[in-house]
């Protein structure tokens, strides 16, 4: 596929963007100039990123830049400004979002200048929060490093940070401009890492793609090795099915809250840890483990179904319970605090089959509680 052709597109109006996914992105001078340049050929562009992203990926991205302002302007180019922040959850929060706007202050951003966010989920989410609040709204454009960002996070628009209270409690909606996902980023990704980001690929199958969770089965092998075809093909269907969704409902009102699968056990694991010891995947695979389960006893879901997907997270070295780190009260605390809470009342999404999934707040209580017992106790 032509780098310059995308590869799909969020259609939401005159605020749809395209999502380019490829091997080699970061490096595409034609591609990068087109995306990042302003309607006058020139802009301030602040290139947020880690310090464990920045030094493998930022290089290339920065002379990828100075040869597309180059070509355009016939004169080397400014380089983007690197803001480079501490890895990890834990500093998702207000003050180091505070220092991207410490910076864009210092820079003299304005209104039509950009941000790019090169990173994880952590990174752009933060990014993205950024540029919503920054003189009311400005650009940024999304070019996510982790298979979970690839697949999931950079695509929808929800940018935010955590409260020691809740996961996500602070945030607003914001689409990129664009969404550019080098697939060769993912060569240096952790293998821990890489098993977080396809529990996220296993959450799309189950919400409404049994063919996915089939191919899911049959290429666990081809994906944990780090098989280019098997990956994009991850990838793409991700952000096909995540897309759509998106575009039927932006703020989440209905179908999009089934993108939450998983989150709602997965988010109460990260608040009650701290933001530390779990990776959000991880965490999200025992919640999706935990909705089947709930589903199950339920009278919902087959028990064929479960243990299929406890098989599958098995596979890719995923666990399914969390015990000896949550206790069920601590979870249920801090589940009421989800933002799924309705009238007192947390929604869950829940199960019928693989690939069917719903929402309900009326669900049986014993099966919930029998199901905080047999995960988190």
């Amino acid at each position: 596929m032509n780098s310059a052709t995308p590869a799909l597109t969020v259609g939401l109006g005159d605020r749809s963007y395209p999502i380019f996914i490829g091997d080699g992105l970061l490096g595409d001078a034609a591609l990068l100039g087109g995306l990042l340049a302003g309607p006058r050929g020139a802009r301030k562009i602040a290139l947020v990123t880690n310090d464990i992203v920045g030094p493998l990926h930022a290089p290339r991205l920065q002379a990828a830049w100075a040869g597309a302002r180059g070509a355009r302007a016939g004169a080397s180019a400014a380089p983007l400004l690197e803001i480079v922040l501490p890895d990890g959850e834990r500093h998702k929060t207000l003050e180091t979002v505070s220092r991207i706007i410490d910076a864009l202050v210092a820079n003299r951003f304005a209104r039509d200048d950009l941000i790019v966010a090169l990173g994880g989920g952590v990174v752009g989410d933060m990014a993205g929060f950024a540029a919503a609040c920054y003189q009311r709204g400005i650009g940024f454009v999304q070019m996510p490093t982790t298979l979970l960002a690839q697949v999931d996070s950079s695509v929808g628009g929800k940018t935010g940070v955590n409260h020691p209270g809740g996961k996500n409690l602070i945030g607003a909606f914001h689409q990129p401009q664009a969404v550019v996902t080098d697939t060769a980023t993912l060569k240096t990704l952790p293998p821990r890492e890489l098993r977080a980001g396809l529990a996220e690929v296993v959450k799309h199958a189950l919400i409404c793609d049994a063919d996915l969770f089939a191919w899911l089965e049959a290429n666990a092998d081809a994906l944990l090795a780090l098989d280019p075809a098997a990956l994009a093909h991850a990838v793409r269907r991700c952000c096909a099915i995540k897309a759509g969704i998106v575009a039927r409902d932006e703020r989440e009102t209905g179908e999009r809250a089934l993108l939450n699968l998983g989150h709602t056990f997965g988010h109460a694991i990260e608040t009650v840890t701290g933001y530390g010891p779990w990776l959000h995947g991880e965490a999200v695979a025992v919640g999706l483990a935990m909705a089947a389960g709930m589903s199950q006893r339920a009278g919902w879901l087959p028990a064929v179904d479960a243990a299929r997907l406890d098989s599958l997270l098995a596979r890719l070295g995923l666990r399914t319970e969390a015990r000896g780190s949550v206790t069920p009260e601590a979870a249920r605390a801090a589940m009421r605090l989800d933002k799924k809470v309705r009238d007192g009342r947390v929604r869950l999404v829940l199960l019928k089959g693989i690939g069917q999934a719903f929402l309900s707040d009326d669900w049986p209580t014993d099966a919930f509680d029998a199901t905080l017992a047999a995960h988190l106790a």
